[in-house]
């Protein structure tokens, strides 16, 4: 009864949506979410995007809007391609956290207990433009500093800042030993790759496979999701949507390189990144989301317990004003949302309370032109209506 009420009260919310668009003069047949953003389009502040409204037993809504290509007027379609960048850190710390579930390894063990030689690092002291002064560690990395960016690790190495796929985990790992923290562990926060990536790591040590195999054992394949990779194959590269930004007078878009990546995307010898690496759909980051959403259930079978979702969602940092649980951002509404955004603007957002999950795809480097920010916000505006 109770899935009933909340199936029918989200048909309700969506058609109040659609009888709201058509009173204002959208298309006919046009949907909420498409009569939302196509104004933006039309302006040229937004090239295209793919929308999912995920609910806890079905998708609402999932739509594509404009070009995937806009010179050569290619339409976004559902099944786009597209880079997530850092929503790989949720997947990660997911994964993660069923190992926690297992017993093989605890949030609050020391880093060195897996990872040698980054038990005893140094930490910056002081520092200028033209010195610096460093001291000795004074306390362990946890597993939960990597995970809650409290470690003190920087942003990222720059062995990685050309091309995220460069290295195997391995190698990735012992080159963050070459710089010292930025501060002691526990004591400050800095978005940090290297220490998602450092927990990839972990997961191969304590698996006993490799991090990319793990995630599509225990998460990909379970969960259904068919075209989440590291490794896109020539004919999922061929449905990527083109990167776009603000062109010089910033008033309309211009295509734009993908960050932190060299192409081709499926050339072989590439390697994963547990902080950015990979590469999604609408489709299949629903079912990621409406797992989260169901508390670790997915087709009735438990991937994930209640306790590791609770702890995932939760603050962590203990930094004021950071508000940063495990691999996740939280309470981005004030009333328990979170969720992760990606370099190029991609982002999902899981409102328990709302029993609902909002997924935004496109690919946008260095903001939107004119009014194109505000994009995202119309699509959320229509899916909550």
């Amino acid at each position: 009864m109770k899935r009933q009420v909340k199936q029918a009260g989200r048909r309700i919310r969506m058609w109040a949506v659609l009888a709201l668009s058509l009173a204002t003069g959208a298309r006919a047949g046009e949907s909420p979410v498409e009569a939302a953003l196509q104004p933006y389009v039309a302006s040229n502040w937004l090239a295209g995007a793919v929308t999912v409204v995920v609910g806890t037993n079905d998708i609402v809504s999932h739509e594509a809007v404009g070009y995937a290509d806009v010179a050569g007027k290619a339409p976004m379609k559902k099944d786009a391609f597209f880079w997530i960048a850092s929503m790989t850190k949720p997947i990660t710390a997911v994964a993660f956290m069923m190992l926690v579930d297992e017993g093989k390894v605890s949030l609050d063990d020391p880093v060195g207990k897996y990872i040698p030689p980054l038990n005893n690092l140094w930490v910056v002291d002081k520092k200028d433009n033209d010195t610096m002064s460093l001291k000795k560690q004074a306390r362990p990395i946890t597993l939960r500093h990597l995970l809650s960016h409290t470690s003190g690790l920087p942003f990222l190495t720059p062995v990685l800042a050309d091309d995220l796929a460069s290295l195997p985990l391995d190698q990735q790992v012992l080159s963050f030993t070459m710089n010292p923290l930025e501060y002691q562990p526990g004591e400050g926060y800095r978005y940090s790759n290297e220490g998602i990536d450092t927990i990839g790591r972990v997961i191969e040590i304590a698996s006993g496979m490799p991090y990319e195999k793990f995630l599509q054992t225990r998460v990909f394949d379970p969960l259904g999701m068919r075209e989440t990779t590291f490794f896109p194959s020539a004919a999922q590269v061929k449905r990527l949507a083109k990167t776009y930004g603000p062109n010089a007078e910033k008033n309309g878009l211009a295509e734009a390189a993908v960050p932190y990546l060299r192409t081709p995307f499926d050339r072989p010898g590439r390697n994963p990144e547990p902080g950015g690496g990979l590469f999604s759909t609408g489709e299949d980051l629903a079912r990621f989301c409406q797992m989260l959403l169901n508390k670790g259930m997915s087709k009735g079978k438990r991937l994930l317990s209640e306790n590791a979702i609770a702890e995932l969602s939760k603050v962590q940092t203990g930094q004021p004003n950071q508000k940063y649980g495990l691999g996740f951002a939280v309470d981005l509404d004030g009333r328990g949302a979170f969720g992760h955004g990606g370099a190029l603007a991609t982002n999902m957002t899981i409102y328990p309370d709302r029993h609902l999950a909002l997924i935004w795809l496109v690919q946008v480097r260095d903001g939107y032109p004119g009014k194109g920010g505000d994009a995202q916000g119309a699509f959320n505006a229509a899916a909550f209506k």
